[in-house]
């Protein structure tokens, strides 16, 4: 059986305000196989967004571990912790955090600049990819001159830009309309079809229930972990 891309080890978060401890994460086990495509949902304090800051290494747990790719990444260091995060995990955010100065190509290529590729092959990558996006003819825009759609499939190309073990998209399609979003997570999930592992934290059932599974969190713990009907 071959070895999940993610695993997750007894992972818990703990916040002190002022003396009063407050439990985010509480022992969350789970594993995710290469190409799954999932969503994590719950309501507001659940620690769905603790628990993404702790995979893509923006925070560390208090205790348990993380596993990426095979490589426990839980305890690496702040010098580290770049490097894995561009080598291993590709972001999507809600509000795009596009750099407003460059282009789309040159957004998607700068996240490649940072992982030391040669620049004829990031300009090759960058383009290849914004045109599986469907933005052949978008490439030289800045993030002003695309609509909402066509900003966040620019931030989907850089995310896979260097070609990472899983995409981590926190609330994607929050800051577009119903169509977009559903082609947005119609593109996610041919990625993943693809092979590209995909975890998405969202609060829109309409984007859960396209996902192949649905990891539902409530007071820092896992409540449920369910495979979607019909997938």
């Amino acid at each position: 059986m071959n070895e999940p891309i993610l695993r997750v080890r007894g992972l818990s978060k703990t916040y002190m305000q002022g003396k009063i401890p407050v439990h985010a994460l509480r022992d969350v086990s789970f594993d995710v196989s290469k190409g799954e495509f999932l969503s994590i949902v719950g309501p507001s304090g659940s620690g769905k967004s603790t628990f993404l800051s702790m995979i893509g290494l923006l925070d560390k747990p208090t205790n348990g571990s993380v596993f990426i790719d095979g490589i426990e990444v839980t305890g690496a260091t702040d010098s580290d912790a770049p490097r894995i995060r561009r080598e291993k995990i590709g972001f999507v955010f809600q509000h795009f955090n596009l750099i407003p100065t460059l282009s789309a190509l040159e957004n998607v290529d700068l996240a490649m600049r940072f992982a030391r590729v040669p620049k004829t092959r990031r300009k090759e990558r960058a383009i290849e990819l914004l045109n599986k996006m469907g933005l052949s003819d978008r490439i030289n825009h800045k993030p002003s001159e695309l609509s909402g759609g066509e900003q966040q499939r620019v931030a989907i190309a850089r995310a896979m830009a260097n070609k990472p073990a899983i995409i981590l998209a926190d609330e994607p399609t929050g800051e577009v309309d119903t169509k977009t979003r559903d082609m947005i997570v119609e593109l996610l999930r041919g990625l993943s079809e693809n092979g590209q592992t995909i975890l998405i934290v969202t609060h829109d059932t309409a984007v859960s229930s396209r996902t192949k599974r649905v990891i539902r969190m409530l007071d820092g713990m896992i409540e449920s972990d369910t495979k979607v009907e019909g997938y």
